[in-house]
């Protein structure tokens, strides 16, 4: 079994180095898809075994990309950030004989995070609800970039969207597609280095436009 992890930068020089540092070593492949950063983000990515891309579009865009240059049974999403628990991810491969896509999670009994601010935590809990409500779902944390996937979801997620939206996009789609999924708890670590890209009023337009048009597709 072939293990891929995805992960999209920009700018993330130091956050990028700590995460590739501590990639767990059964992971077979590791794609970057950099947003052409301005600093040392790719020099520090090409020191470690890593498949490097360009794209410029967005968030979205970048893991898209990156998943479908992906050569592995299991793709693995994350953020270069160096806020995931990588030590989870042994844990979240596991849990793929049962299930087709591991969605962990900061508001589960055991997980948490350093990081979210009070309206992002806000907006991801309405979020939430609002998709469960809509698709009969029981999801907790929607709005977060480390998950991990068989391969073949990834083209039954088809996944659209460009910017940070796609995390959203991907648990609607885990719900109307019927996928099966579990959730675990995680916990996010504080920003040490860079900011982070997230705009909450632009990107959080772009999430409720998401679902507008997810409501009135097949």
């Amino acid at each position: 079994m072939k293990i891929s992890i995805v992960i999209p930068t920009l700018n993330e020089e130091v956050g990028l180095y700590h995460t590739l540092s501590c990639i767990p070593k059964f992971i077979n492949e590791i794609i970057i898809v950099d947003g052409y950063s301005t600093d040392n983000t790719i020099q520090i990515a090409r020191t470690f075994r890593t498949r490097v891309y360009f794209d410029d579009v967005g968030k979205g865009s970048a893991l898209i990309k990156g998943m479908k240059k992906a050569t592995g049974d299991i793709i693995i999403i994350a953020d270069g950030d160096f806020a995931h628990d990588f030590k989870d991810i042994k844990k979240m491969v596991e849990l793929l004989n049962d299930y087709d896509i591991c969605m962990p999670s900061r508001f589960l009994k055991g997980g948490g995070s350093n990081d979210i601010t009070f309206t992002r935590r806000l907006a991801n809990f309405f979020i939430a609800k609002s998709i469960n409500f809509i698709w009969n779902s029981g999801f907790t944390d929607v709005c977060y970039g480390f998950r991990a996937m068989k391969k073949d979801i990834v083209e039954i997620l088809d996944l659209k969207s460009s910017g940070f939206e796609i995390e959203t996009e991907l648990s609607i789609k885990v719900a109307k597609k019927k996928i099966k999924y579990i959730e675990m708890p995680t916990f996010e670590n504080k920003r040490k280095w860079g900011f982070g890209k997230l705009n909450t009023v632009k990107d959080g337009l772009r999430i409720l436009n998401r679902i507008v048009v997810e409501m009135f597709s097949k």
